[in-house]
């Protein structure tokens, strides 16, 4: 890098102290401000933040490694979770359910579905752990991006260049709460954008793969090996059944079965409603209609990142092409951004990637550390405490939980094993009780703590004590142990008191097997009710494929199939047409809070063809 590409980086960073200085004072006020910023920021602004969060470094760099060595079907591999799938149910339904609760956390959320008493706590304080436990492990998977990313810009050790920004990461996240994370996300997400375009129009125009070429993948005992594509095989994006790779890829060599179980798995998490920083974006929302305008923005904004990776593989190919083929493709986005960019815009791509590392941190460490004071702290330890209290230790667990990310990193082989953990084997551990949560009335607090309980055992002892195990065969043990604990441990102790039941379907009405409730609450409108759950579960149908041409399209426009784009833009415009139908004509037109408890006469109130 030239003395230009650091003065900007300098820059950039100085923005970015500044930012969380002036807005340290917002985040001050209370904990909801410092966690939910006061429930007073606009969509747009909070989608922006969710793109930013999601264009993580470190994940930019696995799915750039998995399109490299595999060509754009690496596109089906990060179904599990590098497309953010989850995103087009809480687009549809779990996220004005979520928003409804008018909670802070998922942990919180637990003593509205189950009550206050000891089955509400009990899922309550596991529901803390679990997500606690998550964040830390999350951190450790971008702390160990951003070193390797890092080390290759600087040449300087992994370590070194982990700890210099995760400190500053904890600095502005401890400082400024979701005030800070969104709106320094904001800044960032027009610089990703900017860095994205540049990249994309400079491949479009000056880059054409040979008909021939050879990339490399790991092997299982870390070293590397070679392998020839044909250009017309790499840019195939129709899902093949079977590939034939070698070493750790050969995981994905049944890649038609493998497209087909990452989406089973992204179903599940999108109806569980997950939590993390994700969720807490819908918390933070105004109300229910800019949950939906929130979700469709952070979408649309998130396509912009195939178009990117596709076009860092072509620049790896394209280096490798002339005469050195880059070793290790989890190096690519360094490697291509360092060789093959001139001075000062290599500095301003640069501080761009910056922003997509440094946003994902934050986000996680600020929703990660409301779990801590809001759900820990403050409910059980100190109920007591002061405003001064809290943000202190708003502030202290922030610190701890970067801390703790740190040390945890030294778990991990590789980006993919730690990816692979989180998203087919812990993390399915804590889905599994998070779904059966919305759907089926007669489970109760045991049995989300029990589950949790056993589910994130269960992962941990697959992955520590039993390693090597397929990331299919952890996702269906895993889920299986966790969903037969949560059955056989809530049919052990009694249900959820009714009133509390019925307080909880009256306000969130989701669909699922809730008859003996629903059946009992005569007053409801259930032709309303019954009305928008179809609305929903149909919109639902339509936003998963919706979601998934978003990226596919503006990939095969970067790779130049004009026949296969033409194709795909015609199906991405009948869904969108059929969403507009569907889906966001029905959004609430209501600018007050609609996620206040209905009175019961109110819900046949509720219009079935509202307009916005």
């Amino acid at each position: 890098m030239a003395i230009i590409d650091y003065a900007i980086v300098v820059v950039y960073l100085l923005i970015l102290i500044i930012m969380g200085l002036y807005l340290q004072h917002r985040a001050s006020r209370s904990t909801e401000s410092f966690f939910l910023g006061d429930k007073n920021l606009p969509w747009w602004a909070l989608g922006a933040s969710g793109m930013a969060s999601n264009m993580d470094v470190s994940g930019t760099m696995i799915i750039a490694a998995l399109i490299y060595a595999l060509g754009v079907q690496g596109f089906f591999i990060e179904i599990r979770g590098g497309v953010v799938l989850i995103l087009a149910f809480f687009m549809i339904f779990m996220g004005k359910w979520n928003r409804r609760a008018e909670v802070m956390t998922l942990a919180e959320w637990m003593e509205f579905r189950f009550g206050n008493g000891k089955q509400g706590q009990a899922a309550r304080v596991l529901a803390a752990i679990a997500q606690l436990t998550f964040a830390v492990w999350a951190i450790s998977y971008f702390i160990a991006g951003a070193g390797i990313f890092l080390s290759e810009l600087l040449g300087i050790p992994k370590d070194v260049a982990a700890i210099l920004m995760v400190s500053l990461c904890a600095f502005y996240a401890a400082l400024s709460g979701l005030y800070g994370v969104v709106y320094t996300e904001v800044f960032q997400g027009v610089l990703i954008l900017f860095v994205i375009i540049y990249v994309v129009i400079n491949v479009m125009v000056n880059i054409t793969l040979p008909e021939e070429f050879i990339v490399s993948v790991p092997l299982t005992d870390g070293t590397f090996t070679q392998i020839t594509h044909k250009l017309s095989d790499w840019t195939n994006f129709i899902p093949r059944w079977e590939m034939n790779i070698p070493g750790e890829y050969s995981q994905y060599n049944l890649i038609g079965l493998a497209t087909m179980f990452y989406l089973l798995r992204s179903t599940i998490d999108g109806m569980c409603g997950s939590g993390g920083y994700m969720v807490q974006r819908f918390y933070a929302a105004k109300n229910e209609r800019e949950v939906g305008l929130l979700s469709v923005f952070w979408i649309s904004l998130l396509s912009f990142r195939w178009p990117f990776v596709m076009c860092i593989a072509i620049l790896g190919i394209s280096y490798s092409a002339s005469g050195k083929v880059i070793e290790n493709p989890e190096v690519v986005l360094p490697t291509v951004l360092m060789e093959l960019f001139p001075a000062g815009i290599k500095g301003i791509l640069v501080a761009g990637l910056m922003a997509a590392a440094m946003s994902t941190y934050v986000a996680i460490v600020n929703s990660g550390a409301a779990y801590w004071v809001n759900d820990i702290y403050q409910r059980f330890l100190r109920p007591d405490a002061d405003r001064k209290q809290l943000i202190w230790q708003s502030r202290m667990s922030s610190i701890a939980i970067v801390i703790l990310g740190l040390m945890s990193t030294y778990m991990f082989r590789s980006l993919n094993d730690v990816w692979g953990f989180l998203t087919m084997g812990f993390g399915v551990g804590l889905i599994v009780p998070q779904f059966v949560r919305w759907y089926w009335w007669r489970f109760n607090g045991y049995g989300y703590a029990g589950g949790t309980f056993v589910g994130m055992t269960v992962a941990i002892v697959l992955r520590f004590v039993i390693d090597g195990l397929p990331e299919m065969y952890m996702f269906f043990i895993t889920a299986a142990i966790t969903f037969a604990a949560c059955i056989i441990i809530a049919l052990m102790f009694p249900a959820t008191d009714d009133e509390n039941l019925k307080k909880f379907y009256k306000k969130t009405r989701p669909f699922g097997f809730w008859g003996r409730i629903r059946d009992n609450i005569p007053e409801i409108d259930m032709k309303a009710v019954n009305e928008e759950n179809r609305r929903d579960i149909f919109s639902t149908f339509v936003a998963v494929p919706w979601m998934l041409f978003m990226g596919i399209t503006p990939m095969l426009f970067v790779t130049k199939q004009w026949h296969y784009f033409g194709y795909a833009s015609v199906v991405l415009v009948v869904l969108s047409v059929t969403l507009y139908f569907t889906w966001y004509r029905h959004l609430s037109k209501n600018v007050i809070d609609s996620s206040e408890a209905l009175e019961p006469t109110e819900i046949s109130e509720i219009p079935n063809n509202t307009k916005p």
